[in-house]
């Protein structure tokens, strides 16, 4: 599906579900002004074609004992794809790694990771620093973060800029 394929009411649905993603199907049918069992039928289009990916929470991770944010930009010594497939495996592994990019402009890989402390963060750096093909690492530590959105402008929808 592309975002021409969406209707004006798809977009008001994705944009009132990343406003908030608990409400009541009735309460998001009000919203976007159709009645509950449409709104429901193209809330699970929307899941099953992929458009809508997920639910989660928004969490506090200081308040659960990760108060430490940084950024690792990783270089590997080989980008074929088996290589590459299995730094992603690797850190994928890792309860620590929030995200993992693979990126250009020089190195391969972001990666976002929280840790409980700074010996945890010296701890995760140094596995990145040892873990196989890793030739670069590059530590950004997180001081503020003042903008942190989840939200994706719908194209056609509010809040478009």
């Amino acid at each position: 599906m592309t975002v021409a394929e969406l209707d004006a009411v798809d977009r008001r649905i994705i944009a009132e579900l990343q406003v908030d993603g608990r409400m009541t199907n009735v309460e998001l049918a009000r919203r976007v002004g159709i009645s509950a069992p449409p709104c429901l039928r193209r809330v699970r289009r929307l899941e099953e074609l992929g458009v809508i990916s997920g639910y989660h929470a928004d969490v506090d991770a200081g308040a659960l004992g990760w108060p430490i944010s940084f950024y690792a930009v990783i270089g590997l010594d080989s980008q074929k794809e088996a290589v590459l497939s299995q730094f992603e495996a690797l850190v994928a592994t890792w309860p620590e790694a929030l995200e993992c990019h693979m990126i250009r402009g020089g190195d391969d890989f972001l990666v976002r990771l929280a840790a409980r402390d700074t010996t945890h963060e010296n701890q995760l750096t140094r596995r990145l620093t040892e873990a196989p093909h890793v030739m670069r690492v590059q530590t950004l530590q997180t001081i503020r973060t003042t903008l942190s959105r989840p939200l994706v402008a719908v194209a056609g929808g509010e809040g478009e800029t």
